[in-house]
């Protein structure tokens, strides 16, 4: 006749411990892949910069509640794609602030305030970011070039100046021959054709010879270029003054952008765009007009918040809606226009206002004292389970030390996976976990202790124990976990981050009770000093019979050696 395995022959502490190692490590293996060591620190903790920005409107007025509105959802919708979290967005009056954590708050905040005016104009001239010299006068009478300011040629990129905009370039003395005979002009119907320039206002030429593209304050923002004008425009990085024709494209034509890597290379990065069908059209119209053209009116420039990002030449007409805008960017520059171009141009134009630098000294103040706030009650569990259950508070300290260790990696894991930050209040509601810990350590033992008292051994009672104390453990940290969630998907902000460190918590105190106090305790007791009782054991049958009714009868206890 088949006998029924008893709990404790069921019960393979070692292989359950094994499993716990092995998820340790995952943890840790992920930290040193990521390469990051640290919790990612909010506002309150590690400071940051908060701006205001001052809108403005192009008839003057004053902002509406939907255009605010819509403005915060999209910057807080920039700085997520970021992968920045804990920022703070608001409005405050007719202003938006914006506070972003971190050394790179101030970058930040001017990225995602940028209004992303994307046009896609025609090039018709392209030359140095310098204002172009005027010719010299020489003592005969005769134009020279200045020595210091060399005439426009062609550029490595394929950038050339129209002979219309160059300024006159002398004959040198030592090789001047007599005039060759001019040859016949060719009459042409539209002299435009010809010379791109040749209709462009006296005041635009101008412009395009005095603008000096090396001052930062011509590199982009102020009033918006006219769609219908020919304009002066500067690169972003203050290198080139191009000369631009009348809007091609608008940017709200653009349906979607994502960011990635140039074919068949490693670094060069490039920001990929999908145009809706009416940009689809215009596109395909402006590219098979250019592709005709000679250098550089063969290119067009992608124009982003009045600034040149990218001026790429057609190599032919491309139809199908799908382009592409390169110009040597790194992986975070990339990522960034992609993201600013996907959320779409913001309702209304912002001027920087006040800037703050927040300093972390009064999160770090209540950051040491809530730590010593949650250190002395750590203690006083530890003391209250040392003096209460002895050898088995010996437990308590392991299985604790293992949940601070799983609760600091996964917070430094999830900080490279989902951006996850922690703030003041997450720092809360890690501490107000371990008397969630801590209640499960006593519910397991106060089940073991009883079962004791019924008269089992002390090794069986492991298992009798166990099975009547999980399900008492499940349920309290199903009810913690499902507050938890609640406030988390109903909240926002503060109580938000509270949430999530206290389900998270939560959650490791299951791994850990069910992954290591449990399984630690069905060794300890195969040792002598547990498995018969000692005094200090905290499972000493004696002291544990005390506990009952004096007017009970006494159970009789086997020893393991009785079993």
């Amino acid at each position: 006749m088949a006998t029924k395995k008893g709990p404790a022959t069921a019960s393979r502490p070692g292989r359950t411990l094994l499993v716990l190692l092995v998820i340790i490590v995952a943890i840790f293996g992920g930290i040193v892949a990521s390469g990051d060591y640290e919790p990612r620190l909010g506002l309150d903790l590690q400071g940051g910069t908060s701006v205001v920005l001052l809108p403005r409107t192009d008839t003057g007025a004053a902002p509406t509640d939907d255009q605010l509105d819509q403005a915060v959802d999209i910057i807080r919708q920039r700085v997520d794609a970021r992968g920045v979290t804990e920022s703070e967005i608001q409005t405050q009056g007719d202003n938006i602030v914006v506070s972003v954590p971190g050394a790179t708050g101030a970058e930040t905040v001017k990225l995602i305030a940028s209004t992303a005016k994307l046009t896609f104009r025609p090039v018709l001239a392209v030359t140095g970011a310098a204002p172009i010299a005027e010719p010299t006068p020489t003592p005969s009478g005769e134009a020279s070039a200045p020595a210091a300011e060399p005439s426009p040629t062609a550029s490595s990129n394929g950038r050339v100046v129209p002979n219309a905009l160059r300024a006159a370039e002398p004959t040198p003395a030592a090789t001047q021959t007599a005039p060759a005979p001019e040859p016949a002009p060719v009459p042409t119907e539209d002299p435009a054709a010809a010379d791109p320039t040749a209709n462009i206002p006296p005041e635009v030429q101008q412009e395009f010879t005095d603008k000096d593209c090396t001052a930062a304050e011509n590199r982009g923002g102020g009033v918006e270029f006219p769609a219908e004008e020919t304009v002066v425009a500067c690169d972003r990085e203050g290198s080139a003054k191009y000369l631009l024709g009348p809007v091609l494209v608008q940017g709200e034509n653009v349906d979607d952008a994502t960011a990635g890597l140039t074919p068949n290379t490693a670094n060069d990065w490039l920001v990929q765009l999908d145009f809706d069908g009416e940009g689809t059209r215009q596109f395909s119209d402006a590219t098979q007009s250019l592709v005709a053209k000679a250098a550089p009116e063969n290119a067009f420039a992608i124009v982003l918040d009045n600034a040149v990002i990218s001026a790429p030449t057609v190599q032919g007409a491309i139809t199908d809606g799908n382009a592409q805008i390169t110009g040597d960017f790194s992986e975070t520059e990339a990522r960034d226009l992609a993201n600013v171009l996907r959320y779409g141009a913001l309702p209304l134009a912002f001027e920087q206002g006040e800037v703050n630098t927040i300093s972390a000294t009064v999160g770090e103040d209540q950051l040491d004292k809530g730590i010593l706030a949650g250190a002395i009650g750590l203690v006083l569990v530890l003391v209250y389970s040392l003096l209460f259950y002895r050898g088995l508070g010996l437990v308590s300290v392991a299985s604790l030390v293992v949940a601070g260790v799983l609760t600091w990696g996964l917070i430094v894991l999830l900080g490279s996976l989902i951006s996850f930050t922690l703030i003041l209040a997450g720092v809360v509601g890690v501490i107000v976990s371990i008397g969630i810990t801590a209640d499960s350590f006593v519910v397991f033992f106060e089940r073991l202790r009883d079962e004791i008292r019924e008269g089992r051994t002390i090794r069986t009672s492991v298992e009798h124990a166990w099975r009547r104390a999980r399900r008492t453990i499940l349920v309290a940290d199903g009810v913690t976990i499902l507050a938890s969630a609640t406030l988390y998907f109903l909240a926002i902000g503060r109580v938000q981050n509270f949430a999530f460190t206290l389900g998270l918590s939560t959650l490791i105190d299951l791994v850990v009770v069910f992954l290591f106090t449990k399984p630690l305790v069905s060794l300890l007791v195969r040792t002598k000093f547990f498995g018969n009782g000692h005094p200090l054991s905290g499972l000493n049958p004696e002291a544990v019979g005390r506990h009952t009714s004096p007017a009970a009868p006494a159970a009789r206890v086997r020893t393991a050696k009785e079993a």
